[in-house]
C-alpha cells in the first residue's frame, strides 16, 4: 500500500466528516428572527455540503484507483473512421450497426407514440405533454417557413425535425461507452447528401431545370456559361462543408470527454457524467441548430 493513496483516503476522510460534522452542528442551530443569522447559517450548510462532497470524491476516487489500477494517462487513439465488424457476413463500420440499432429504436418509439399519444390528444383540453409536442412542432414550421418560405413547410419541417432526432438519438451512444455515429465522417457525409439532394430537388421543383442553370448562372447573361460550372462546384461542397462541420464537432467533444477521463483516472467517477450533460445533450443540440440553419440558408438560396 502507497503512500500517495493513504494520504488521498486521510484527506477524503478528514474532509467527510468534518463536512459531516458542520451540517449537523449547522442544522441542529435554532433559527432566530434575525434574518442575517438564518443567511449565515445557510451559507455555513453550503460550504460544509460542498466540503463534504469533496471529501466523498478524493476518497471514492482513491479507493477505486487503487482497486481498478486505472492510471493518469492522456493517451487518446483517433481514427477517422470507425473499426469494421463482421454481420451476416458482410463487414461494415461499427457507427453503421450503431447508428441502425439507434434509427430502429426511434422508428420503434415513433411509432408507440403515434398508436397510443395521438389517438389521446385534445383539441378543447390539451394536456402538458401535448402542449409540449406542439410547442416544438410549431417552432419547426415557423424556423423553416421563415427560412425558406411556405411552400416547402409541409415536407421540410417534419424531415428537419427527423434529421434533429437522429443526431441526438446517435450522440446518446455515448453514454454507452461507444463512439456514436456522428463522430464517423462517413454518417455524417450521409447527412451532408440529403441536404445537396434537397437543395436540388426544391431549386428544380420551384424554377425548373432551366430556372434552377438561370439562378446557378447569376444575372449577367454572358457570364452564365462561366459562372454555372463554377457554382456546381460550390454546391458539390455544399455536403463536404456541412459534413465535416459535423463531424470535427462531435469528434471534439468525444475526444475531450476521453481525455478526461483518461486525466483523472479513478477521480473521474461523476465528473464526467456531469460535464456529459453538455456535450453529450446541450453541445449536440447547438450542433443540430446549426446544422439545420445552414441546411435551410443553401436550399433558400437555390430555390431564389
Amino acid at each position: 500500500m502507497n503512500v500517495k493513496f493513504l494520504i488521498e483516503c486521510i484527506l477524503g476522510a478528514v474532509a467527510l466528516a468534518a463536512g459531516l460534522i458542520g451540517m449537523l452542528s449547522a442544522g441542529r442551530a435554532k433559527e432566530g428572527p434575525d434574518e442575517a443569522a438564518l443567511k449565515k447559517q445557510k451559507k455555513r450548510k453550503k460550504l460544509f455540503l460542498i466540503l463534504m462532497i469533496l471529501g466523498a470524491w478524493v476518497l471514492l476516487g482513491a479507493v477505486l484507483t487503487q482497486i481498478s489500477g486505472m492510471k493518469h494517462k492522456l493517451e487518446i487513439e483517433f481514427s477517422m473512421f470507425s473499426e469494421r465488424v463482421p454481420v451476416f457476413g458482410i463487414t461494415l463500420a461499427k457507427t453503421t450497426v450503431t447508428a441502425c440499432v439507434i434509427i430502429a429504436g426511434l422508428a420503434v418509439l415513433l411509432l408507440l407514440f403515434r398508436i397510443f399519444c395521438v389517438p389521446r390528444f385534445s383539441v378543447d383540453e390539451p394536456g402538458r405533454f401535448q402542449s409540449a409536442m406542439e410547442v416544438i412542432v410549431e417552432f419547426m414550421d415557423n424556423f423553416v417557413r421563415n427560412s425558406v418560405g411556405e411552400m416547402p413547410v409541409r415536407q421540410l419541417s417534419p424531415f428537419m425535425l427527423s434529421v434533429g432526432l437522429c443526431i441526438l438519438g446517435c450522440e446518446t451512444a455515448e453514454f454507452f461507452a461507444v463512439r456514436p455515429p456522428t463522430a464517423d465522417l462517413t454518417f455524417t457525409f450521409a447527412l451532408g447528401l440529403s441536404t445537396f439532394a434537397l437543395l436540388n430537388i426544391y431549386g428544380i421543383k420551384k424554377n425548373g431545370i432551366g430556372g434552377r442553370l438561370k439562378n446557378m448562372g447569376g444575372p449577367i447573361p454572358a457570364m452564365r456559361p462561366l459562372m454555372v460550372p463554377l457554382k456546381a462546384v460550390s454546391d458539390v461542397a455544399v455536403p463536404i462543408s456541412l459534413s465535416c462541420r459535423l463531424f470535427g464537432n462531435m469528434m471534439g467533444g468525444m475526444l475531450v470527454m476521453d481525455m478526461l477521463k483518461g486525466a483523472l483516472g479513478g477521480f473521474g467517477t461523476g465528473l464526467p457524467p456531469v460535464l456529459g450533460l453538455y456535450f453529450y445533450l446541450g453541445h449536440p443540440l447547438l450542433q443540430i441548430y446549426i446544422f439545420i440553419t445552414l441546411s435551410l440558408i443553401y436550399i433558400n438560396e437555390a430555390m431564389e
